[in-house]
């Protein structure tokens, strides 16, 4: 008896393109493998027989073929409308079975992968009639009903694994190829076809210019619905040497051409789009995350002084903590969205430079013309003008907790930490917002212009713009969660302890002074220092995690704030993907111990944070990361209401310790909540 083979069905209704696309799979297939093909249309007993059909196809095509058994299964004539010869198919090492129900509830326990293939409904009617000719069309309405009737019953979109829309013009094999690979099931058999794949060859261009950033966005990426800018908005010049660090590239990038791909998770199921074709899989993220950049698949350009070359780009939200020791929250964004740049901008400021990066393909030189074309035009355009935000009026934002109830959950997290149930607090809350998006009148928001509007109010060396469809995060966060390089050296950097900025400079170097002097700030900072260094630890190289910079002040444009620095070394052969895990969510987003207090926080909180609290970056197919804590963030996701209207939400929180004062705990996340807040031209709400 053989093994059993890899069987693989492709459903869909009439005319959705099933047959070509299991063809011209099989034969890319065949590669490496050895493929058997089997059309459901050979065994319907009729143009009336689709249940029958469907019951032969299992009983006698699935079940022996599962078995590792040659199957045996008499087909239909169709021009003498009975049984015609018997015929055989072979458990070669893959199965692709095809047609309307070959992913019916009843086959789905023989299936490694269900593929769903969809069309327009006049595409579909004029392919299967150009097909078929006379022979359909006297039969069409027939069919479908059947059709209607099995989907009725039988939801199979739903349980597909792969999704793909075939719009016939050759895209569709390659696109389910790839998605193929992000199913545990099929992923060790698909690695031959995806290691020649991988044969990446990366093309790259060094430019002298210092262009206007923004414009380079717009124009590059403007009209991308899927499109990331991690931008170090503040000038690195005159900074400390390892705040100019922080702040010396920015990276743009969307998820258009060959490469392309973007992936979104919520609550344990990963959608991957890649192309015209969606794959869905079940489990956590960070798994997927390793599998899906485990690897160090190319080596940068010589003299390229940045770790992004090229790769996955995006944001992780908080409630993934799931995965990693907190409870199971449900958050009304994605938990994660990432898009795979195959090519990408990279501005280095402190050169005065522009990298063009893209992975060899037909059309790479291509985008190398427009992306310097883009790059010198931004270079020799005037300065941008200011960036106003739409509505004099401001904005009226709601908070989550009143003022006394926000004092109120302070009192109980010293409760917490009275009883030894934690040591360090970090509680947050939200602000929110109701506005029209532009175009929508006077009032409306452009969340583009008012991204432009908060980076030139509140400069910083993790500024970032996302965009995913309809969800935009616009982010000004000043600190690192974590890097790590292509050789493996790990650092976090966070920040614990801030001073609002004062216009008088006298009173605002008391400011800075008062912060770095204090000791429930110092306390509040090694705290968190001291879980870095436990999370780091967990998969360092032994004796390589140090504190290379403790409770030292930067200042930003409108606080100080009090930062140290940790530094260790993965230990070989332990995936990169591992250590983000262990150390997420960022532990000044969080408390210590982590757990416990995650805990603590949920009960008091009683809500999800969503992006808030995450991680902004990348994960380079170097092998490299650099995360930022997702503060300082305004989220703007769709109205529940579908009206056109979006939801603004901007999380704030701050350390909560045993000597905590509440009303300078209040004060604080107004503090941190001016710098968005009044770009916006918008108060914290009253009460």
């Amino acid at each position: 008896m053989n093994p059993a083979p890899v069987i693989i069905a492709i459903d869909g209704r009439s005319g959705s393109g099933k047959t070509t696309l299991a063809i011209e799979l099989a034969a890319r297939l065949r590669e490496h493998h050895k493929v058997s093909l089997f059309h459901l249309e050979d065994i319907y007993p009729g143009w009336n027989g689709l249940s029958a059909g469907v019951e032969r196809y299992v009983s006698t095509v699935l079940t022996p073929l599962h078995r590792g058994e040659t199957a045996e299964w008499v087909s239909w004539d169709w021009d003498k409308h009975y049984d015609g010869e018997t015929r055989t198919t072979p458990p070669s090492e893959i199965v692709i079975v095809e047609g309307v129900g070959a992913g019916s509830a009843s086959a789905r326990p023989f299936l490694d992968a269900v593929i769903w293939a969809d069309s327009p409904d006049a595409d579909r009617r004029r392919r299967a009639l150009a097909r078929d000719g006379d022979t359909y069309a006297p039969f069409w309405e027939q069919w479908a009903g059947q059709e209607a009737e099995w989907l009725e019953a039988d939801d199979v979109p739903a349980h597909a694994d792969v999704q793909v829309v075939n719009l016939a013009d050759g895209a569709s094999p390659s696109d389910v190829l790839q998605s193929l690979q992000y199913l545990p099931a099929l992923a060790p058999i698909l690695l031959p076809d995806l290691a020649t794949r991988r044969g990446l060859r990366l093309r790259s261009e060094r430019l002298t210019a210092a262009p206007d950033t923004a414009r380079v966005f717009k124009t590059l990426y403007g009209r991308s619905p899927n499109a990331v800018w991690l931008d170090s908005s503040l000038p690195p010049e005159g900074l400390a040497p390892a705040a100019a660090e922080r702040s010396r590239f920015s990276i743009l990038a969307d998820d258009g051409g060959p490469f392309g791909q973007s992936v979104r998770h919520s609550s344990g199921r990963t959608f991957v789009s890649v192309g015209t074709s969606t794959v869905t899989t079940e489990g956590g993220f960070f798994r997927w995350l390793d599998s899906a950049w485990g690897r160090r698949d190319l080596r940068s350009p010589e003299d390229y002084p940045c770790e992004f070359t090229l790769g996955w780009l995006g944001y992780l939200g908080y409630e993934l903590k799931r995965e990693t020791g907190g409870s199971d929250v449900t958050a009304p964004t994605p938990d994660a969205c990432l898009l795979f740049a195959g090519r990408a901008v990279v501005l280095d400021h402190v050169e005065g430079t522009v990298w063009l990066l893209t992975l060899d393909a037909p059309d790479a030189e291509a985008w190398l013309e427009a992306a310097r074309a883009a790059v010198h035009s931004a270079a020799a355009a005037p300065a941008a003008p200011e960036f106003l935000i739409p509505g004099g009026a401001g904005l009226t934002f709601r908070a989550r907790d009143t003022e006394s109830g926000y004092k109120a959950k302070i009192a109980e997290s010293q409760r917490e930490i009275f009883e030894g149930n934690t040591y360090e607090v970090c509680l947050t809350t939200a602000l929110t917002a109701s506005v029209a998006l532009a175009p929508g009148g006077p009032d409306a928001l452009d969340p583009w212009q008012t991204y432009l509007a908060l980076r030139r109010r509140n400069p910083a060396p993790f500024a970032s713009y996302l965009r995913f469809g309809d969800l935009t995060v616009a982010s000004t966060s000043p600190e690192r969660f974590l890097k790590i390089a292509a050789d493996g050296t790990m650092r976090a950097e966070p920040i614990k302890g801030t001073r609002r900025r004062d216009a008088d400079l006298g009173k605002d170097e008391a400011l800075r002074h008062d912060l770095g002097r204090s000791a429930k700030d110092r306390a509040e900072n090694i705290m968190i220092v001291d879980l870095l260094r436990n999370d780091l630890s967990r998969f360092a190289v032994p004796g390589s995690v140090s504190v290379s910079r403790l409770c030292a002040i930067e200042s930003y444009a409108t606080v100080h704030q009090m930062v140290s620095t940790i530094d260790a070394r993965l230990e070989p052969g332990v995936p990169p993907a591992e250590a983000v895990a262990a150390c997420f969510p960022a532990g000044s987003m969080t408390g210590a111990p982590k757990v416990s207090t995650m805990a603590v926080l949920d009960r008091l909180e009683a809500a999800p944070r969503g992006v808030y609290s995450g991680a902004i970056g990348y994960f380079s197919l170097t092998g490299a990361s650099d995360l930022a804590v997702a503060i300082r963030t305004l989220v703007i996701s769709p109205g529940a209401a579908g009206d056109g209207t979006a939801e603004l939400s901007l999380g704030v929180g701050g350390a909560i310790t045993a000597d905590s004062s509440p009303q300078e705990e209040y004060d604080e996340i107004r503090t941190k909540a001016f710098g968005v807040l009044s770009t916006l031209n918008a108060e914290f709400p009253a009460g």
